[in-house]
């Protein structure tokens, strides 16, 4: 179990950190309207996670047994470009300025249907978390709910210190934001290589 848990937080702070459309907008609410409003959004993947885990683990457990490792390997390589892409964004990273569009009456449940409606969830999923679940799922049922309760730990307590980073003020919210998408990439690395070599 302890290994899924490792996999789980490993996995749930690098998709916390991933560029994307929930990131940017919890940024773009954190400087619009603090970070107090902001703050109750990090359970949105709460929410909206469920279907796509139930429809992505239902399609998985239809698959021949074989395409469990093609798709593990798929996801490692999978992982290293997700990696490739957060080292981008560590190398190009400009501090994003203050959305002054008009946003009224965003809340929990609509952070919830960004994060649904974002091909992100999907795409990890699918390719990574879902086949690694369905794996320590069949070796034991405190495997898979190890890799869970890693994976949405370390989002929710990832996402929050993005919101209050994003809040502060001066060049330490920027600098660090920086470091992190850096550690995220080389935390994508190291998991995708570990998995690819997993299955040869």
């Amino acid at each position: 179990m302890l290994t899924y848990l490792i996999w789980g937080i490993g996995y749930g702070f690098a998709a916390a950190m991933q560029p994307g459309q929930f990131q940017a907008y919890l940024m773009a609410q954190t400087l619009r309207q603090g970070w107090r409003k902001t703050l109750p959004m990090i359970f949105a993947p709460l929410l909206s996670d469920g279907p796509v885990i139930v429809i992505v683990l239902f399609a998985l457990s239809r698959l021949p047994v074989w395409w469990l490792p093609v798709l593990r390997f798929a996801g490692g390589l999978f992982a290293l470009y997700l990696a490739a892409g957060t080292f981008r964004a560590w190398r190009d990273f400009r501090p994003v300025q203050e959305n002054q569009s008009s946003g009224v009456g965003w809340n929990l449940f609509r952070a919830a249907l960004v994060n649904l409606l974002n091909p992100g969830p999907y795409l990890f999923w699918s390719l990574v978390t879902g086949p690694l679940l369905l794996s320590g799922w069949q070796e034991t049922p405190l495997n898979g709910i190890g890799l869970l309760a890693g994976f949405y730990m370390a989002i929710i307590v990832t996402l929050a210190g993005f919101i209050l980073l994003c809040s502060g003020s001066g060049k330490l919210g920027p600098r660090v934001t920086r470091h992190l998408l850096g550690i995220s990439g080389l935390a994508l690395a190291a998991f995708g290589l570990y998995q690819i070599g997993s299955v040869l």
